[in-house]
């Protein structure tokens, strides 16, 4: 009886756990690396700093010398200029490098203040990222002796990557103003199974014909999210070139759904007058202008679309996307040339082509891969990118030639990668990398090269507050 009446006293239900303590965010080093962001964030008053420090080494069997303005120093893809074998510093192999403030206030009830400011830079150099002035260092250099270069929507500005301000709601979605993110390279760089700037080549697809459509200068976006679907559109307003932008008018619409492990997006995109930026490479210099300030441009009307899912069951994932930009000569010529998005560059008179695209340009692309979490704190990744062209020579012109031989850029031709990327966390801000990408050129991407392929084998350690 005695033990009966002992058992009767014991609760019947279980007893509350106690509150987690709070992490001891900044008692030492070992603490701040290994606490979240939400558990440990830099903020005051609604306003958090952030940022990301990227930092490698490996080796190109194609190589390139190192360009501080540029945002990956090298190339890590094959490209024209790359030449012979060379041991590298590998700056933002994995992501870029940045550091940047948001803001969240509670404005009413559900409506919050919402902005961001983000620059990126080259760890290496500690130069802000600009993509025009890696190609002017390289007007006076002739094919043989360029530096890493290529045109980019970050252009030396103190937000290169974003600067916006908005308002969100629960409810009624988020309207957000200034420099942001096309929704299309958004899209393609949550489906990247690799998602790497050394070790993934979908970046170039983001600006869907060119790089300076990944980014809006003066953009407005607007994003819904209802149950499990969800809708967002960007216009560009303004005068573009002016302000900044790299077309004189850019406007997108998306569409996605999620159910359980699944997830789909779609993007449709419109450009007008859209700039394509490139050196002079020694030859058929202007007289009488600075080399440091002056670019040629081609300029296209870019139409596209975007389409990629991805599906995940613990403790894979898998992913596929595809994209279609056709590529027209522009509505506008401008004959007596336009400023850049680059600071004191612009594009002189006489140096704008804007019957690149007599016959229309077309680009077709996709990738596959898959992202394998072997523990919590390891994890593999492997992808395959592949893009091809027509023959958009204007008749009678024909095609000759093969591979790096290829009589035109012009001509049909394909480039493809295979990759593999293994990430290591040893804390929850640090992630500890090693990969290679193996990149093809053929045919009319191929011409003028001197090399058609480069591996890329590389590590790295990015840091992230």
């Amino acid at each position: 009886m005695a033990s009966l009446a002992d058992a009767a006293d014991l609760p019947t239900t279980k007893a509350p756990e106690p509150p987690k303590s709070a992490p001891n965010c900044w008692v030492s080093l070992w603490d701040v690396l290994n606490t979240s962001f939400s558990d440990c964030p830099l903020s005051y008053a609604g306003i958090t700093l952030y940022g990301t420090l990227d930092v490698g080494a490996g080796y190109n069997t194609a190589g390139s010398q190192f360009n501080g303005s540029y945002e990956k120093g090298v190339f890590y893809e094959i490209k024209k200029p790359s030449q012979s074998g060379r041991w590298s510093w590998f700056p933002n192999a994995q992501s870029t490098s940045v550091v940047g403030v948001k803001l969240e206030e509670q404005l009413y009830q559900d409506w919050l203040l919402i902005g961001a400011v983000e620059l990126g830079y080259n760890p290496y150099s500690l130069m802000l990222i600009n993509g025009p002035r890696s190609l002017a260092d390289n007007n006076l250099n002739s094919a043989a002796f360029q530096t890493a270069h290529g045109d980019s929507s970050r252009a030396g500005q103190w937000d290169n990557s974003q600067g916006f301000v908005g308002v969100s709601n629960k409810t009624y979605g988020t309207v957000t103003f200034g420099r942001v993110n096309a929704l299309a390279a958004e899209v393609i760089s949550a489906y990247d199974p690799v998602r790497s700037n050394a070790f993934s080549f979908s970046g170039s697809f983001a600006g869907l014909g060119s790089t300076e459509l990944a980014r809006v200068n003066t953009g407005f976006v607007y994003r819904l999210e209802y149950q499990n679907f969800r809708v967002a559109g960007l216009a560009q307003v303004g005068n573009g070139y002016a302000l900044g932008n790299g077309s004189m008018g850019e406007y997108q619409g998306q569409i996605g759904a999620t159910f359980g492990g699944f997830s789909i997006d779609g993007v449709v995109s419109y450009a007008k007058d859209v700039v394509s930026l490139s050196s002079y490479a020694g030859t058929g210099l202007p007289a009488g202008y600075d080399p440091n300030a002056i670019l040629k441009a081609t300029l296209s009307n870019n139409t596209g679309f975007v389409l990629a899912a991805k599906y995940k069951w613990d403790p894979f994932e898998v992913y596929a996307g595809y994209t279609w930009v056709r590529l027209a000569n522009p509505s506008d010529a401008f004959p007596g040339g336009f400023p850049t998005i680059a600071l004191g560059v612009f594009v002189p008179a006489g140096a704008a082509n804007a019957s690149n695209y007599d016959v229309n340009r077309i680009l077709n692309s996709f990738w596959v891969g898959g992202k394998c979490a072997i523990s919590s704190s390891l994890s593999a990744n492997i992808g395959f990118y592949y893009q091809n062209q027509n023959d958009y020579l204007p008749a009678p012109a024909t095609c000759t030639g093969y591979s790096t031989g290829t009589s035109s850029s012009k001509c049909a031709g394909s480039k493809s990668a295979i990759s593999g990327l293994i990430d290591y966390k040893p804390f929850k801000r640090v992630d500890i990398y090693v990969g290679v990408m193996v990149s093809n050129v053929y045919g009319g991407f191929a011409s003028g090269y001197f090399k058609s392929q480069n591996i890329d084998p590389g590590a790295g350690i990015r840091v992230r507050f």
